[in-house]
This record gives structure tokens, sequence and C-alpha cells, in this order.
């Protein structure tokens, strides 16, 4: 990255920070440098070129939390409108306008991703080349790699971060967070597939070539237990992790008899890149 871009980055960051210490000064009227600011960040997130969260040359990722700041203040800035592109002509009210408003197909040319009908995506989402979105939803300041597939009826929360060539099957829903600040997104990593019909939310991060079968509901406080090992993560799926819903036995009642068991997650196995790569998902659930 240039210097000069560098300092401007470094600029919009105090400016929004600064701001964000007076919100009662923050309103439709806001202009100047405040106002420069949060639109540049609200474009810059949905060229990709700044992200909610990102991955450190370390292998950590790190929360932009005054990213998700100028996303709150986007909102306070802005009134109610039609958005415009519904079905036979229809409008939404909202604030945030659709990403592809005025777009005709020299931007969507420019751009390399296949947008079924009926697929919605708000400004400052940023879609990779080569990705496919089926009639799906994806919220403002999320991130979808290049060769990422969203399938029908899939949601990708705010701020969600989905790396390159996933899948996230049909009726998924990857849950978003822009409040409390210091919250880390929900984090995909590379070469995930998620199952039909999965839930992940509360943060959780899937790490690279993991497969999760149809059906498991991941959150903060899951217990996602190794079969193999018996460890117990939370909150992490480990990289080249199969895994399938379960359950774990529940506590005796007050009067003895058995009690409710309580939804898990299972790793039934854990595969090395090269057999991630050549093998097909049914073949790798398949136990």
């Amino acid at each position: 990255m240039p210097l000069a871009e560098a300092m401007s980055i470094a600029d919009m960051e105090h400016t929004i920070d600064h701001a964000w210490e007076t919100p009662g000064n923050i309103n439709t009227r806001t202009h100047g440098a405040v106002r420069n600011a949060v639109m540049t960040a609200m474009k810059m997130m949905d060229q990709g070129r700044m992200r909610v969260a990102y991955q450190t040359n370390q292998g950590e990722w790190q929360v932009n939390k005054w990213l998700k700041k100028a996303i709150l203040m986007y909102f306070k800035m802005h009134r109610e409108e039609e958005i415009k592109g519904g079905p036979d002509d229809t409008v939404w009210w909202d604030k945030v306008p659709s990403k592809f408003q005025r777009w005709d197909y020299r931007v969507f040319q420019d751009r390399g991703f296949r947008a079924v009908p009926g697929s919605i995506v708000r400004y400052s989402a940023h879609i990779g080349r080569n990705a496919v979105l089926m009639p799906s939803f994806v919220n403002v300041g999320a991130y979808v790699g290049d060769g990422t597939m969203v399938d029908t009826w899939a949601t990708i929360g705010s701020c969600a971060q989905i790396g390159a060539h996933c899948h996230i099957s049909g009726g998924v829903g990857i849950g978003g967070v822009l409040e409390p600040l210091q919250a880390s997104p929900v984090i995909i990593e590379d070469n995930v597939f998620v199952g039909a019909r999965s839930e992940i939310a509360e943060g959780v991060h899937v790490k690279k070539g993991a497969v999760i079968s149809m059906g498991v509901f991941l959150g903060a406080s899951t217990k996602i237990i190794n079969r193999e090992t018996g460890e117990i993560h939370q909150g992490v799926v480990p990289e080249y992790s199969v895994v399938v819903p379960g359950t774990l036995p529940g506590k005796p009642l007050p009067d003895g008899s058995p009690g409710p068991n309580l939804a898990c997650a299972v790793i039934v196995k854990q595969v090395d890149e090269q057999t991630r790569s050549k093998t097909g998902v049914n073949e790798l659930l398949r136990d």
C-alpha cells in the first residue's frame, strides 16, 4: 500500500474515532471531513480495499473497530428513502442503497461476479471476482471472497467475512455483528463448505478447508468435540475438520431421571490439505 494511501486511511480512522466520541453531533446535517471519512470508508469496504476484519501476516485476525463505527455513523447521517430495484419496479424503504444501484452490464463485467435475480447486496458489502450469488442476502460491511458460491436463501450477516472458494449452501445463516464494536464477526476462511440450513453466529471462526455438514448450529458457547481425541473447542473450528451435528448427555433431573441431551457439534475426522482438495464433500461426510 503506498504511503500516501496509508496516511489517508490513518486520517480517516482518526476522524471517525474522534467523531464517535460526540455521537450527538452525528446526524443528517453532518458534512465536511467527518462525512467524507465515512463515505470513503463505505466505498473502500464496497470495493474490498478495506475489511472489517483482516488476517495479519502472523495469521491472527484483527477487527477494524473504526470501520464498524463508520457503518453505524452512515445510518445516522442518512434518512430513509426509496431504494429501487424490487420485482415489478417495486421499491424498498431504507437508509442504505443496493450495491447494484445504477449498475449496468459494463460494471457487472468489470466486477466479474454473477448475481442471479433475487440476490440482494447492500452497499459496502464486497463480492469477489468469479463469485456466484443465488437468490440470497448479503448485509453491510460483509466480505465474500473470490470464487465463492452463496447459494439459494443463504444470508450473510453484517460484517461477516467469507473467504475465497467457499460454498455457503442453501438456507445457511451466517450471523452478523455491528455492536459491541470489539466483537469479532463470523469468519469463514478459504475453501470452507457449509452445509444446507446450518447456522454460524456469535463470532465463530471456521478455519480453512473445514467441512460443516448440513444442520450444524455453531455459536460462541457451542461445544465442538473431536471424537478421536476428546478435545473440546468453542468458537473455533480447526483447519480441515469435518463437522456434523451431535448431542451431549444432559444432567439428571431432580428426580434422578435422565435429563434432556444438549446440542453440540462433533468433529468426526480431520484431513490434510491434499485429501480435502481431492475428496468430494459427500465422501468426507460418509462415515
